[in-house]
């Protein structure tokens, strides 16, 4: 990462200043009288190995003025030094080290290696996954060779900066390396040898003929009674980083927040109708599919902008209103619940909405979500419908006031009309936090969202 720190300092002549292992060059400025001091303008350009900004520039060399503040500007420089990061030189040899994972995150799972010792990797190529509270990361090769020993066991917990593995340059990768902690196996005993070893150990003495009185038969047991599954049915299996913290999450949601829930049912008609006339039109210019997510999203959009409280959260004695509407949606996989964020969804359209959840539920089946695509969010939204869920309560994720639950499309006979037609109904659950909703806006909240799902005109004409 290369950047430019430009600070004016007062000095006759410029100085060397070092910053670690830093690159620099300097410029100086012209000359002035000596009456006053002369003003040096100096570049230095530094190469750090990690991503980090530079926070403080203190130790730089006397001579500045107490006052001058540093700028920093981002470029692209016409020379550039290139180090790959994450690794340590030690001539042929290359370890390979955790990169640095989050700012809120200090440590991870080692959960597997994707290579063994012996085999040969590419520059770049993923040799381990570390799993997180919240993503799994791979550690890429930093080098092209063959991989000499692993450092670590699956499952150890290791923290950014820690050696996970060392990789050797010019190593063949027909040559064997043994594991690092491979246990020895018991030599087979020869045939020959087995004969001698039984020649010399003794022979056990006869057993007694006398039999020991055997005990009365155990009384059989009544079908009735229960019966415990036998030891080698069962199977033990550590759970993962992050379904642990997922249920830490749930179980301090239900701990901390007043949890109530209100139910209603939308008919689905005219969204469904909408999505149905407009869908090859809408896929032929936007180039996605045309969803039914995306409708409650703008629903949900304008449902916090007519009752706000539900978009805002305690902070301790304070209650935080947000001016801005981040839509969370929770996402399953095969790993546990993800929810990425859909930021500034009050500023989006139809379609960029959907080409979001799009790249979010791709993100989300790799493994390959980041950290900061989940931070955050200011009202969740559950569609338990992909997977038949006729009618459930979700659980606020924290720290938010409400989450929306979405469930299946039945169809259902209604009234309309004062005839009894069949029609496309949904249940909507909406649970929120009773310390700082009140019942009547929540209500309105979710009634908000029935309205504008059954008829989305409403969104064009703002009523």
């Amino acid at each position: 990462m290369f950047g430019i720190i430009r600070r004016r300092v007062a000095s006759g002549t410029p100085s060397p200043l070092f910053l670690g292992q830093s690159v620099q060059k300097f410029r100086s400025g012209s000359s002035v009288p000596a009456t006053v001091s002369s003003i040096v303008e100096k570049e230095i350009d530094f190469h750090s190995r990690g991503c980090e900004n530079v926070r403080s520039f203190c130790h730089i060399s006397s001579g500045c003025w107490i006052n001058s503040k540093a700028t920093r500007e981002v470029f692209c420089p016409e020379m550039q030094i290139w180090r790959r990061p994450f690794s340590s030189d030690s001539g042929d040899s290359v370890d390979v080290v955790v990169p640095p994972l989050a700012e809120s995150i200090s440590d991870g799972t080692l959960a597997k290696f994707l290579k063994r010792p012996g085999d040969r990797v590419n520059i770049d190529e993923p040799i381990a996954q570390i799993e997180t509270d919240k993503v799994t990361i791979d550690v890429s090769s930093p080098e092209s060779g063959v991989i000499l020993k692993l450092l670590v066991n699956e499952g150890d917990t290791v923290e950014p900066g820690n050696k996970i593995a060392i990789i050797s340059r010019s190593a063949d990768a027909t040559t064997h390396v043994a594991p690092s902690e491979a246990t020895p196996e018991r030599a087979t005993p020869q045939p020959t040898q087995k004969i001698s070893e039984e020649k010399k150990a003794p022979k056990a003495e006869a057993a007694s003929v006398t039999e020991k009185p055997k005990a009365p038969p155990a009384p059989h047991s009544s079908h009735s009674e229960p019966q415990l599954p036998p030891k080698e049915r069962e199977r033990r299996v550590p759970m993962t980083r992050l379904r642990k913290r997922v249920a830490t999450r749930l179980k301090d949601s239900q701990n901390t927040f007043a949890l109530l829930t209100t139910f209603n049912e939308v008919d689905m008609t005219n969204l469904m109708k909408l999505r149905a006339d407009y869908k090859d039109a809408f896929f032929e210019k936007h180039g996605v599919k045309l969803g039914l997510m995306s409708g409650f999203i703008k629903a949900a959009v304008n449902a916090l902008q007519y009752q706000p409280i539900v978009n805002a959260v305690i902070d301790g004695d304070d209650i935080i209103y947000r001016d801005y509407v981040d839509i969370s949606v929770a996402v399953g996989t095969s790993k546990g619940l993800v929810v990425p964020v859909i930021r500034n969804a009050d500023t989006m359209n139809f379609a960029d909405i959907e080409k979001q959840i799009n790249t979010f539920a791709k993100k989300a089946n790799d493994g390959t979500l980041s950290i900061d695509e989940m931070a955050g969010g200011t009202l969740t939204i559950s569609n338990g419908g992909v997977y038949g869920s006729l009618l459930s309560t979700p659980i606020i994720n924290p720290p938010q006031s409400a989450i929306l639950g979405m469930h299946s499309i039945v169809s259902r006979p209604m009234v309309v009309g004062g005839n009894v037609v069949p029609r496309p109904m949904m249940y909507l659950a909406l649970t929120y936090d009773h310390r700082i909703i009140d019942g009547r806006e929540a209500v309105f909240f979710l009634r908000r969202i029935k309205d504008i799902v059954e008829d989305p005109r409403r969104l064009l004409l703002d009523i």
